[in-house]
């Protein structure tokens, strides 16, 4: 048996842990959490609650529990450096080290990484300020409603406002980017690009990569895609590994970009280390002058990785140990060619004033196994109740994606509770 310790306790991460339980390579699953997830918690022998942020209370644990392997979920303890301080201990990581996580945690470093290496064509104009000075006149030379802003560090996927859907003046961008400087952030102002958006998601070994189908995450709170953005409301696959709106080429388009982008961050990252190891998402759109990336992240997508969980069809423990002694073998990563949808059943008053507290049954579903947790606490009489945030994810699998999502809709609305969730995802109206 191998020991891996699993950090996070989200809806990802609850979808990494049954993924690795249904492996045919027996491994025994610990985990380490800022909260105890009722459904991480079923797979591990052990689960423990701490600061994932903290790479020596990781260390320790990994250590405490004679772990080989980790599976980091989220990109705070990425950030934070946690992937350092465990392989210092000799334990192999599935995510990359701080350097690495730059990718994801300052937009400003991704953007120059690009601008080096002679990759700006699959950029958008950008600037990147610590101040007002010269901030007005960059927006105005974009145009009205044609730039996007973008806080530089981690804001849990709600750091990114756009010109004529968040805010419609210059004067409100200007307070935007002010109250970032206040609290000494940095901002990037980016030319607003136009198309259908996708993600596409590899497993990294350190130099190869194996590709994951193209999904879409649907970020807006409310239906037709209006409202603040969230973490995701809910995301979609389509049958054969694609998406409606894009074509193969696009698709392989995206997977020659996160190639060139690992070969340039190992490049700047210098001989000798292991190289990006783990999950690298790419977020791209499709313009009239090809594919674009509008951000990396450094994990697995929340609720991405639901439907691509779902979907994977090889052995993820055998990947990780793959990617871990840097062996990928990209004929080994498989994924069914269904369509899929996922949806997120989130507390009443959500995104704004969410209710906390309540309980929420999941007693009258009968697909079960198609429910994943996320910001759900289970109480010592066996009750589940809600912690403010998305809660429970459902995500099925058809022919089509509205087949899928119809499965989804009928397993999502036997939730009872304070909860709501997007009943369009899914919907050809919005492809």
């Amino acid at each position: 048996y191998q020991r891996r310790v699993h950090g996070g306790s989200g809806g990802r991460e609850h979808a990494i842990v049954k993924a690795l339980s249904n492996s045919q390579t027996p491994c025994k699953i610990v985990g380490f959490g800022s909260d105890r997830n009722p459904g991480i918690a079923n797979f591990c022998t052990t689960f423990e609650t701490g600061k994932i942020t903290e790479p020596q209370a990781v260390r320790e644990f990994a250590k405490k529990h004679g772990v080989t392997i980790a599976f980091i979920g989220p990109e705070a303890p990425l950030a934070a450096g946690v992937v350092d301080a465990l392989e210092a201990e000799g334990i192999g990581c599935v995510g990359p080290r701080q350097f690495h996580a730059q990718l994801e945690s300052s937009k400003g470093f991704t953007r120059k990484l690009l601008e080096k290496h002679g990759l700006q064509k699959y950029s958008p104009l950008y600037k990147h300020f610590s101040s007002m000075d010269g901030l007005p006149e960059w927006l105005r030379e974009l145009g009205d409603g044609k730039y996007v802003l973008k806080a530089d560090g981690l804001k849990g996927g709600k750091g990114v406002v756009v010109g004529g859907v968040h805010i419609h003046s210059f004067e409100d961008a200007e307070s935007f980017c002010k109250e970032l400087f206040e609290s000494s952030e940095t901002v990037v102002i980016e030319e607003r690009l136009i198309g259908p958006e996708f993600s596409l998601m590899s497993f990294v070994d350190g130099k190869s990569l194996a590709h994951m189908p193209a999904v879409r995450d649907f970020k807006r709170a409310f239906e037709n895609n209006e409202g603040p953005n969230t973490g995701g409301m809910g995301s979609i696959t389509g049958p054969n590994n694609t998406l409606p709106f894009i074509d193969d080429n696009d698709v392989k388009e995206a997977g020659h970009i996160n190639e060139l982008v690992v070969s340039k961050i190992n490049l700047e990252a210098g001989e000798g280390g292991p190289g990006y190891r783990g999950i690298l998402y790419g977020a791209y759109m499709k313009t009239d002058s090809g594919v674009k990336i509008i951000e990396y992240n450094a994990r697995f997508g929340d609720p991405e990785s639901i439907n691509l969980l779902h979907l994977f069809e090889g052995d993820l423990v055998a990947v990780c140990r793959d990617i871990v002694k840097g062996t990928l073998d990209p004929a080994k990563v498989k994924f069914s060619s269904a369509a899929s949808t996922c949806k997120y059943a989130v507390p009443d008053g959500y995104p704004d004033k969410p209710v906390k507290g309540k309980v929420v049954s999941v007693d009258k579903v009968e697909r079960k196994d198609a429910l994943v947790f996320a910001s759900i606490a289970e109480q010592p009489d066996g009750t589940l109740t809600l912690c403010g945030s998305r809660a429970i994810a459902v995500v099925a699998s058809g022919a089509t994606i509205n087949e899928a999502a119809d499965s989804a809709e009928a397993t999502i609305s036997q939730l009872s509770g304070p909860v709501w969730h997007r009943k369009d995802i899914g919907n050809p109206a919005l492809m």
